[in-house]
Formats: structure tokens, C-alpha cells, sequence
């Protein structure tokens, strides 16, 4: 009987053992398991351990997070909110940020949400327009503009990134970054239950959009404002000149037109300053139909006016901040939390796949991102390979939206009439500009040698056929008019980085 109950005591203590041991494997194994979080019936996964926290995703942190985990890293994006954003910019994107999308292998996240593409553009001015075709002969034929809901777009690369059991893709509120002597290690988050987390890697890539907040630790943020942009969508009906962007050079400022889907037309009227009619009192309504109306081209008059009287108008502040990063060990920043430009021609998506295409090529030989002053090398490198083609469209917007502008100014009032005319020429006057445009040749002195064609285009029809006092004196206050443009965003931009990028210490080359 001694002899059983020593046996029932050691099966008992032996059974709780197992079972102590079994449970401990199994809260193990649920602790190593993948988290999974859902964006849009899609999953994606995270492991243990991160090598890159990206803040942010819109376009650049979704495209960002789907690059660094196609080459292995181990990627946790948090977004703050991850149903389908609803803006009225961004729905462009040039041929030369097509081209950037097919190295990054996303051109199918532009399948089944009925893009258009986009050839060329329509210049309208004083009841003349001109056709501008983008220089795509030496591409292949499916290289070309897409234009399209940015919503859709931005869910696409979301649900493609998180196909990647190797990506997090994770809802929730960076509040600050983790620092710890001088270096970053991560961000300190909300979710939406409001409990707070913590995301730790040895690289923090900050993309968190036009009004972040993480922007001031990592840059000196000059943002301005110069104009807002009111968006409407024409329903059902044609532009006239099919699968071209249209550019109404109206007064006060540009009035642009591009197709978003099989039977959508965006519209963005540009307010000058930084108030804007009110849309609650009908102010708006007055002003678009009084104002601008009159300005468009007759074929969309119809459809223009029966789109304001619907109401959906929307307004979106139209921001610029030139780069100017602090270089901190463990982070970096992208997007428009690093860099804007005026969304005149519709640059900032391929400015921001371009970045996204050189960090990845930067990072792809650095093995362990660990190793901190190897890192810090590459990111410096990062922020001088990107200014050429970044500073270059850039430049381009900044100086076209000022020189597309009504100006009271007879000198601007010329300078304007001279872009238009001088793009009316063709051939190599309207191709060099527009390969500037579409991101297909960012060539910093190109811009510079085609603006000053320009000016010096408006002097040359000022003084001929006889040059007068009055007409030499114009013809000057243009070349100075022009230099008062052009100069102060070069400056901004930084002159030696874009015209001689290897000037700057640090590597530069792979």
C-alpha cells in the first residue's frame, strides 16, 4: 500500500511537471508565432525581432516597406489610420515615377483601379492651347503618366507590402522617437485602444506626410504655403484632348484638369494665398462659378458648373518645404515629412519613389544595419545621390507655378507669355521642359539653360523688330524678374549639391 501511494505521488508530481512543461513549450511557441493585422482582408506578419520601424504609410512608407522586405529586412510600418485615405492630391504620377515603380516592382498596384494614362499635356491661355507630349519613344510602350484615385493606389501597395510575411503593418499613433545618446532606436506609439507601445530597431524611417510631427528632430521644416487647391470631379463627360493633363493658365492662378478614371475629370482650382472662399456659406460656389468658370474650355463648362453645384468640393492647403535634414545616427526621413514642392506638376510621388530607389540601392550592401557608423555613412550618402533628381523637380514647380501666376507686373505678364509662346515652339523648346517635367530627365542644368531660354525668348520679341527705351527697360526688369524666381529655390535647394552632388563628404558610391 506504501508502495502505491509512492507510486500515485510520483505519477501526480510527474504529471504536473508535463504539465507545467507543456504549457510553458505552448506560451513559447504562441510568443514566436507571427503577429497578424489586417489591412483590407489582407494580413501581414512581424517577427521578434525589427530592422526597420517605418512611421507612415501612405505612398513613400508603403512602397518603402514592400522594397526593404523584397530584399529581407524585417519591417514594422505603423500607420496611423489604414482604411483608405481620401485626398485630392497625389493622383498623378509622371512617367519618370512610373519607371521608378517598375524598379521597385509595384507597376501592378496601378491594375484594377482603373488609371488612366496619361500622354502629354494641354496648355490653355487667352482661348490658345498648345499639346505637350511627354518624349517616351525610347521606352517601352506601356511607359507612360498614370492618373487615378490616390486612395486606391496607396491601399494597393498596402495590401501588396503586407503580402510579405516578413512586414508588420500595424494601426496606431507615433507619439515621439526613441533617443538615447544621439542615436534613434525606435518610436513610442498609441494604438487604438489607447494603450502605449513600443517599436525598437537599429533604423527609424520617418514618412509620416505633410503635417508630421517627428519632422522638427530630424530637420529644420521651412514649410510654406502659397496657395490652396479646390478640388471637384466632373462626371461623365471628355476632355478635350483625351489622356492629357490640362493646364489653364487662368487668372488668378493655373486651373488643372487630368482623368482619375474611366469616367472621372479632377479638378484643382488654384486660390492664391492662404485663406480661401468659405464652401458653408456658398462663397465658394460663387467664386468658382463667377471666376472661374469663365476661364475654362467650353467643353467642360457644362460639366464643370453641374460638379459645383453638387457640392463635394474639397480644399487642400498646397505646401513647399525645401530639405534640410540633421543627420541623426538610426533615422532618416522621407516623403513630404522631408521634402515638398508645389503640386503644379504633380511631382512629389516620383520625387519620393526616386528616394525610396536610391536608399534601397544604399542599403543593400550593409548586411547588419547594427553597425551604426556604417549606417550613418550610407544615410549621408543618401541625402547627396537624391538631390538631382529631387532638387531638379523641385525647382521646376516652384518656378512654374510663379511664373504661370497673373501678375500685375508688365515684366511678369510677359514672362508669362513667353513660357507659353516658347512652349508653342516644339521640337526641342517644348521636349527639354517637358522631359524636366515628367521625372524622364531631371537634369538640374537642363532647367537651368531651358528657364533662361525663356527669359531670354521674352527679351528677344520685346526688342525686335526696333528696341525702344521703354521696351529695353522691360526687357530687362524680365531677365531680373526671372533671375528673382529661379535663384531664391535654387538657394533653397542647395546650388552646389545640385550641380556638382559629389562635393559633399561621405560616400557616394556603392
Amino acid at each position: 500500500m506504501v508502495i502505491l501511494d509512492h507510486y500515485v505521488v510520483g505519477g501526480f508530481i510527474a504529471s504536473l511537471f508535463g504539465f507545467l512543461l507543456l504549457y510553458n513549450l505552448r506560451r513559447n511557441a504562441r510568443h514566436r508565432r507571427p503577429k497578424i493585422y489586417e489591412v483590407n482582408g489582407s494580413t501581414a506578419h512581424s517577427v521578434d525581432e525589427t530592422d526597420v520601424v517605418i512611421v507612415g504609410a501612405g505612398v513613400a512608407g508603403a512602397a518603402l516597406a514592400y522594397a526593404l522586405g523584397k530584399d529581407g529586412r524585417r519591417v514594422h510600418v505603423i500607420e496611423r489610420d489604414l482604411t483608405q485615405p481620401d485626398r485630392i492630391v497625389g493622383e498623378l504620377l509622371q512617367p519618370g515615377g512610373y519607371l521608378k515603380l517598375i524598379e521597385l516592382g509595384l507597376e501592378d498596384c496601378l491594375s484594377d483601379i482603373d488609371a488612366q494614362r496619361v500622354f502629354g499635356y494641354a496648355l490653355y491661355k487667352d482661348g490658345k492651347d498648345t499639346i505637350l507630349q511627354y518624349p517616351l519613344e525610347k521606352f517601352s510602350s506601356d511607359v507612360s503618366g498614370r492618373s487615378f484615385h490616390h486612395g486606391r493606389f496607396v491601399q494597393k501597395m498596402r495590401e501588396k507590402a503586407a503580402t510579405l510575411s516578413n512586414v508588420t503593418m500595424e494601426q496606431g499613433t507615433v507619439t515621439s522617437l526613441i533617443e538615447e545618446n544621439g542615436t534613434i532606436l525606435g518610436v513610442n506609439y498609441k494604438v487604438k485602444s489607447g494603450i502605449e507601445n513600443t517599436a525598437h530597431a537599429p533604423l527609424t524611417i520617418v514618412c509620416d506626410g505633410c503635417s508630421s510631427n517627428l519632422r522638427r528632430k530630424l530637420c529644420t521644416p521651412q514649410v510654406d504655403v502659397p496657395s490652396s487647391f479646390v478640388g471637384l470631379i466632373l462626371e461623365n463627360c471628355d476632355l478635350p484632348h483625351a489622356n492629357h493633363g490640362h493646364v489653364v493658365l487662368g487668372d488668378p492662378s493655373p486651373i488643372l484638369f487630368y482623368p482619375i478614371g474611366s469616367h472621372e475629370i479632377r479638378c484643382l482650382v488654384d486660390v492664391p494665398g492662404q485663406k480661401v472662399p468659405s464652401i458653408a456659406n456658398g462663397e465658394m460656389a460663387k467664386y468658382l462659378k463667377s471666376v472661374v468658370a469663365p476661364q475654362i474650355p467650353p467643353q467642360l463648362h457644362d460639366p464643370f458648373i453641374a460638379a459645383v453645384d453638387k457640392g463635394n468640393i474639397k480644399t487642400m492647403p498646397n505646401r513647399s518645404m525645401p530639405a534640410d535634414p540633421h543627420p541623426i545616427p538610426g533615422a532618416v526621413l522621407l516623403g513630404d515629412a522631408f521634402n515638398m514642392r508645389h503640386p503644379l506638376t504633380g511631382g512629389g510621388m516620383t520625387v519620393a519613389l526616386s528616394d525610396i530607389v536610391v536608399l534601397r540601392n544604399l542599403l543593400r550592401p550593409v548586411h547588419g544595419l547594427h553597425d551604426s557608423a556604417n549606417l550613418c555613412k550610407h544615410l549621408e550618402s543618401f541625402y547627396t545621390l537624391r538631390k538631382p533628381v529631387a532638387s531638379t523637380i523641385n525647382t521646376l514647380a516652384g518656378a512654374l507655378y510663379k511664373v504661370f501666376c497673373a501678375s500685375p507686373d508688365p515684366a511678369r505678364q510677359e514672362m508669362r507669355e513667353a513660357c507659353f509662346d516658347y512652349l508653342s515652339l516644339g521640337g526641342i523648346f517644348s521636349q527639354g521642359p517637358v522631359a524636366l517635367l515628367s521625372g524622364l530627365h531631371p537634369s538640374p542644368l537642363s532647367l537651368f539653360l531651358h528657364f533662361f531660354a525663356v527669359a531670354i525668348y521674352g527679351v528677344g520679341r520685346l526688342l525686335l523688330p526696333f528696341p525702344s527705351p521703354r521696351r529695353l527697360w522691360l526687357g530687362t526688369r524680365l531677365l531680373a524678374g526671372a533671375s528673382g524666381i529661379l535663384f531664391p529655390i535654387l538657394k533653397a535647394e542647395g546650388v552646389a549639391q545640385m550641380l556638382v552632388p559629389r562635393i559633399n563628404k561621405g560616400p557616394v558610391s556603392l
